[in-house]
C-alpha cells in the first residue's frame, strides 16, 4: 500500500461530516472543497444521489488536516447516514438556498444533536440560484432554527460549488472551528468502528472507518468484535497515503492478516487493550424527540444505531418515556454490539422507520439480575460516583479493574487515580474492586456462622477454614475477596484463626454432664478393646453410646492425646498402638518377613482387626509391604523397637 510516512503529532486532526436533505448539494460541496468525487457507485452517479458513505481528505493549511465524511440525504438511506455521522467532530449542515430547511434537514439536525456533536457550520449551497433578498431570508430562517439547537453553530456560510464563491470563507470557518476543538486523546484505547470492508490484491482484507480513539501501528494486533478474532495490522493508509500509525480523528484503512473479508461487516469494531467485550444488554439514558409518534415503554421494539452498527432491540424494565421527555431504559439487543460508557446512540422506530430519539450509554455491561429501577446510575454522575455505584451493586463479586476504562468511558491511565479517589469506600483486591461496606458486612455475618457451628459441634475446636470460606456469599466470589473478608474479620477481632481452624474469640470445646460421662465410657471401651479396635459406626450402635456424638468425642480424645486416629473409621488408645508396634517389630526382627496369616496366628487376631493395624503401621513407617508379606522399613530396621 505504498511508501509509509509517520503522521506528525503536531498536526490538528478532526473529522467533518455532512448532513442535510437529499439533493441539497452535499456531495458537490465536498468535491468543490476537496477535489474528490465521493459518489463511488455507478448507481449513485446514475441517480444523482448519494446512497452510501463517501470520504475525502481536506488539508486546511497551518498543520490542520480534516477528513470529510459525505453522507446520503435520502430518507431511505438514513441508516447509512448514521454510520457516517458517528465519530464526527464538526457537522456541515447543508441547506440549499432555493429550498431552505426541509424534512431531512430536521432529521439530520436531530441526529447530529443526539450524537453529541459540539460544533457545526451551516452551509447554504446553490447561492447562485437565488437573488440576494431570498438568500437573506434563507439565512435568517437558518439562524432562527439553529438558535435553539444544543450544537454550537457558526454563522451560516453561503457558497456555490459551481463557481467556488464562498469556499474560501468556509475553509476559514473550518480553520477557526478546528482551533477550538479538543484533540482526541492518542493515549486512549484504540477503537475503529468499521464502515467498509473489502479485499485488495497483495494487501488482503481491508477495513475502513473513522478512528474514534487511541492509536495502532503496523505490526500490532487488533481484536475484531463481535467476531472475537485477533488479526495483525499489515499496513495502514489515511486517504491513500501509507503511514506507520493510525491516529484519532482520521479516516483510516487497516490491511489485516488473519481474517477473511466475508467474516466482517459494517458495524464490527477493531479494538486494542483490555475491557472490550460484546454486549447484548445496555442501560441507557434516553431522550425522545418531541416529534416521536409514540412513547417509549417496556417491550417497545426499536433500532439502535451505535457507532457504525445498527441492531434491533426491545426496551425492557422501562417506565414510559413520552415524546419530548427523558428517562432511563434497559435495551435488550437482538444482536450483540460493542459499546463503551458514555457512548452516544440514536434510536429509530421499528416501523415505520423514523428517528425517534437517542441517548447515552450509562453501563455497557449491566448485571442481568439487578433491575434497572434499583440501579443508582445517573447521567450527571462523575466517574468516581459511577464507580462507587457499580461497586456497591456488585457486592462481593466486585468489578474487575481492567474493565473500568471501557465501562466508565475514561482514559486507561485515569483508572488508578479514580480508584484512589474512591479509596474511602472501595477496596482494591488483586484486580477486583469491592466496597468496604460489603466486606465489613460479610465479615460480621461470619460471627453467626461460627456461633452456629460451635452450637452444633460443641466438641470441635473450630470450623475448618475451607468450610468457612465456602460460606462467604457464594462459590463465585473471587478468592482474593474472600481473603479480604477473613482478614477484616480477624483484624476487627470477630474471629480467630489458628492453623486451619477458625473459632470465635475465647471459644474452647466444652463437655456437658452427658457428654462428659460418654467420654469416660468411650475411653474405657477403647482401652478394653486394645487391638480389637471397633469402627466409629460400631461404637455409635452400642447401647450406651446411642445418641452420643461419638465421632466428635473421639476427635476430642485425640486432641487430648488419649487416643490416636488409625484411619477414617478407627481410633485406638496410644498404649494399645505402642504395644502393637513393639510386638510387630519383635516378630519381624525374628522372622524377617511375615504375611498377615503368619501374624494372625502369632497375635491371635482375625483379619478384621489385624489388617487395619498393619495398614496403620505401614502409614507410620514401621513396616512396608514386600509382595504379600510385611518387613520392617528401613527407618525402623535395626532400631530394636520404638
Amino acid at each position: 500500500m505504498g511508501t509509509t510516512h509517520p503522521l506528525s503529532d503536531s498536526h490538528r486532526r478532526f473529522v467533518i461530516g455532512t448532513a442535510g436533505h437529499i439533493d441539497h448539494g452535499k456531495t458537490a460541496l465536498v468535491k468543490a472543497l476537496t477535489g474528490v468525487d465521493t459518489d463511488r457507485w455507478e448507481e449513485e452517479k446514475r441517480r444523482g444521489i448519494t446512497i452510501d458513505l463517501g470520504f475525502a481528505p481536506l488539508p486546511l493549511g497551518d498543520g490542520v488536516q480534516a477528513s470529510v465524511v459525505d453522507v446520503p440525504g435520502h430518507e431511505g438511506f438514513v441508516r447509512n447516514m448514521l454510520a457516517g455521522a458517528t465519530g464526527i467532530d464538526v457537522a456541515l449542515l447543508v441547506i440549499a438556498a432555493d429550498e431552505g430547511i426541509m424534512p431531512q434537514t430536521e432529521e439530520h439536525l436531530a441526529i447530529v444533536e443526539l450524537l453529541g456533536v459540539r460544533r457545526g457550520i451551516p452551509v447554504i449551497t446553490k447561492r447562485d440560484l437565488v437573488d440576494a433578498e431570498w438568500l437573506d431570508l434563507v439565512r435568517g430562517e437558518v439562524e432562527t432554527r439553529l438558535a435553539r439547537s444544543r450544537v454550537r453553530w457558526d454563522a451560516p456560510v453561503a457558497v456555490s460549488a459551481l463557481s467556488g464563491v464562498g469556499l474560501d470563507e468556509l475553509r476559514a470557518a473550518l480553520r477557526r472551528v478546528a482551533a477550538d476543538l479538543s484533540e482526541r486523546p492518542a493515549d486512549d484505547l484504540f477503537r475503529l468502528p468499521i464502515d467498509r470492508v473489502f479485499a485488495v490484491a497483495g494487501a488482503g482484507t481491508v477495513v475502513t472507518g473513522s478512528t474514534w480513539s487511541g492509536t495502532v501501528a503496523v505490526g500490532d494486533a487488533v481484536r475484531l468484535l463481535p467476531l472475537g478474532r485477533e488479526a495483525r495490522v499489515r499496513s495502514i493508509e489515511v486517504h491513500g497515503e501509507a503511514t506507520t500509525r493510525a491516529v484519532p480523528g482520521r479516516r483510516t484503512a487497516l490491511a489485516l492478516v488473519g481474517v477473511d473479508k466475508a467474516e466482517l461487516d459494517r458495524g464490527h469494531v477493531a479494538v486494542t487493550g483490555q475491557g472490550w467485550a460484546v454486549t447484548s444488554l445496555l442501560d441507557v439514558a434516553v431522550e425522545l424527540l418531541p416529534g416521536a409518534r409514540k412513547p417509549l415503554a417496556s417491550r417497545t421494539r426499536v433500532r439502535v444505531h451505535l457507532g457504525t452498527a445498527e441492531v434491533l432491540a426491545r426496551a425492557v424494565q422501562t417506565r414510559v418515556i413520552s415524546p419530548g421527555a427523558s428517562g432511563h431504559a434497559r435495551l435488550l439487543l437482538e444482536s450483540p454490539l460493542v459499546a463503551r460508557g458514555g457512548d452516544r446512540f440514536v434510536l429509530r422506530s421499528f416501523s415505520p422507520v423514523t428517528t425517534i430519539g437517542g441517548g447515552v450509554v450509562l453501563d455497557p455491561f449491566p448485571p442481568r439480575r439487578t433491575r434497572l429501577r434499583r440501579r443508582a446510575l445517573a447521567l450527571d454522575q462523575t466517574p468516581v460516583q459511577r464507580l462507587g455505584a457499580l461497586a456497591a451493586e456488585a457486592g462481593l463479586m466486585g468489578i474487575a479493574t481492567d474493565t473500568l476504562a471501557v465501562r466508565l468511558g475514561v482514559l486507561p491511565q485515569r483508572v488508578t487515580a479514580l480508584i484512589a479517589e474512591a479509596a474511602a469506600d472501595v477496596l482494591s483486591v488483586n484486580g477486583t474492586l469491592v466496597t468496604r461496606s460489603a466486606v465489613s458486612a460479610e465479615a460480621t455475618s461470619l460471627v453467626e456462622v461460627l456461633r452456629r457451628h460451635h452450637t452444633e459441634h460443641p466438641l470441635d475446636p473450630g470450623m475448618s477454614l475451607q468450610a468457612l470460606r465456602g460460606t462467604v456469599a457464594g462459590s463465585e466470589i473471587p478468592p482474593a475477596v474472600v481473603d479480604a473478608v477473613l482478614a477484616r474479620a480477624t483484624s476487627d477481632g470477630l474471629l480467630e484463626i489458628v492453623e486451619s481452624l477458625a473459632h470465635l474469640p475465647g471459644w474452647r470445646p466444652a463437655l456437658d454432664a452427658r457428654t462428659s460421662g460418654a467420654r469416660e465410657h468411650l475411653a474405657r471401651r477403647l482401652l478394653e478393646a486394645k487391638w480389637q479396635v471397633p469402627t466409629v459406626t460400631e461404637l455409635e450402635r452400642e447401647g450406651d453410646l446411642k445418641g452420643v456424638p461419638v465421632r466428635a468425642l473421639l476427635a476430642h480424645l485425640a486432641r487430648e492425646g488419649v487416643v490416636e486416629q488409625m484411619d477414617q473409621e478407627r481410633y485406638a488408645t496410644k498404649p494399645a498402638l505402642d504395644a502393637f508396634r513393639a510386638s510387630l517389630e519383635a516378630a519381624l526382627t525374628e522372622l524377617g518377613s511375615a504375611t498377615p496369616a503368619d501374624l494372625r496366628d502369632r497375635f491371635g487376631l482375625t483379619r478384621k482387626y489385624l489388617i487395619p493395624l498393619l495398614e496403620w503401621a505401614d502409614r507410620r513407617g514401621v513396616t512396608r509391604r514386600s509382595g504379600d508379606a510385611r518387613v520392617l522399613s528401613r527407618l525402623t530396621a535395626g532400631k530394636g523397637g520404638p
